[in-house]
């Protein structure tokens, strides 16, 4: 049974900077897009950032040049490294992964709290 796991998050002031990871366990195929979304209190869930297989990267407007989605396909983990965080970065990050013959999968979530 595959398994998407986020341990991290936590409290970081303005323009601080935090890193989030993601490892995926069992057996896994093919990967077809994996990345980040994020759900603020009292909204919808949004992408954040995300790789496509084709070689393609996916991100929110928000984020551009301030949010760095990386992978370690050893250790089966993605990485979200955030510099220059607002306040309204404050969310729930979930880790996705869409696996071929397996469909889709969500970590349980992150809480990250950006705030003086």
């Amino acid at each position: 049974q595959v398994q998407l796991v986020e341990p991290g998050g936590g409290l970081v002031q303005p323009g601080g900077s935090l890193r989030v990871s993601c490892a995926a366990s069992g057996t896994i195929f093919i990967v077809t897009r994996m990345g980040w979304y994020r759900q603020a209190p009292g909204k919808g869930r949004e992408l954040v950032e995300m790789f496509i297989s084709d070689g393609t990267l996916r991100y929110a407007d928000s984020v551009k040049g301030r949010f760095t989605i990386s992978t370690d396909n050893a250790k089966k983990t993605v990485y979200l490294q955030m510099n220059s965080l607002m306040p309204e970065d404050t969310a729930v990050y979930y880790c996705f992964a869409n696996f071929v013959q397996l469909g889709n999968y969500w970590g349980q979530g992150t809480q990250v709290t950006v705030s003086s």
